[in-house]
């Protein structure tokens, strides 16, 4: 069997002398980390793979019940307070209608502009 010797052939420096066995820069060296380098390579990993994960995810909240609505164009002088009072039940706080048909139509506030459409729950 034969045994292969490698010799590594350093050019003088003006730093000193290198150590003995030690490859030169361009050659195949391993890496080798430490201890804090491993620690941010294992926090990396980790980082990428939650951010990874949460990035398919959506939240919503809890599925209301469906509402039959119909459409209704607004005409010069209706307002929101005035639908709310005619589809508010007997004990129906009239503001709570007046918020929930704010919802349902996605309004910021309660005025209404003439030609708008608005949705609005049908009766019983």
């Amino acid at each position: 069997m034969t045994s292969t010797t490698t010799t590594w052939a350093y050019p003088s420096s003006a730093h000193g002398s290198r150590r003995a066995g030690v490859p030169p820069r361009g050659g195949a060296a391993t890496l080798r980390l430490t201890r804090r380098g491993r620690l941010v390579l294992v926090l990396l990993v980790v980082a990428v793979a939650l951010l990874a994960v949460r990035a398919g995810v959506a939240v919503a909240g809890a599925p209301g019940e469906p509402v039959e609505v119909r459409v209704h164009v607004v005409t010069a002088g209706e307002t929101l307070w005035g639908h709310a009072q005619q589809l508010a039940g007997p004990g129906d706080d009239v503001r709570d209608v007046v918020a929930r048909l704010a919802e349902l139509n996605g309004l910021s506030s309660s005025g209404l502009v003439t030609g708008q459409r608005l949705l609005l729950p049908v009766e019983p």
